[in-house]
């Protein structure tokens, strides 16, 4: 029963479009979870061992299969053109900010960032990165990231992302950065206050 439970498992995942958790697998699948933990972890050592063109990947909660690091490049220029257009600056900051505060307000992004995040806040939406996370006390509808953006950034929760400590922007950056998170600080603590 293991070999067809992991080549099962197998069709599984290539089937899904999203990771798959062991939960479901093991439903699907109607063997005990343990069982399908084992068959998961033979499956990532077969294609470890095989140098196969896939590997197992854990992201987003669930198990996927992936493109190998090796093969990317090559996977890179046959899929060259893109399928949506890249993230402007306004969005990957707003992404940013959204990723290391959520739940976050668009208010508080815009007094973050220095200008209104509208825009670029209902793109991401569009584009799945974004979600709704609720709404503050004030009825301000709070954002968060989604669990394509854990995909897409190849992330299994948001503790994975880069600390910040680890940003060094150039020093003419630095003092605006820094006024800016003051004041965004400052006015989440007085609206926390009222």
């Amino acid at each position: 029963m293991s070999a067809e439970l992991e080549r099962t498992v197998e069709a599984l995942l290539f089937l899904s479009a999203e990771p798959v958790d062991a939960g479901s697998l093991a439903d699907a699948t109607g063997a005990e979870l343990h069982e399908v933990v084992s068959a998961l972890e033979r499956l990532r050592e077969h294609c470890e061992f095989e140098r196969r063109g896939l590997v197992l990947r854990e992201l987003a909660g669930g198990y996927a299969l992936c493109t190998h690091p090796d093969c990317e490049p090559a996977a890179r220029r046959l899929l060259a053109r893109p399928r949506t257009p890249p993230l402007t600056p306004a969005q990957a900051e707003t992404l940013a900010i959204v990723a290391y505060l959520q739940p976050v307000s668009r208010p508080e992004i815009a007094r973050i960032r220095g200008v209104g995040a509208e825009s670029a806040v209902s793109t991401l939406l569009e584009r799945g990165l974004l979600e709704e996370g609720g709404r503050s006390r004030f009825g301000a509808v709070l954002y968060r990231t989604s669990e394509l953006f854990l995909r897409l950034f190849g992330l299994r929760s948001l503790d994975e992302l880069p600390a910040l400590d680890a940003f060094e922007p150039p020093p003419e950056l630095q003092e605006e950065l820094r006024e800016r998170l003051l004041r965004a600080g400052e006015a989440r603590a007085g609206a926390a206050g009222a």
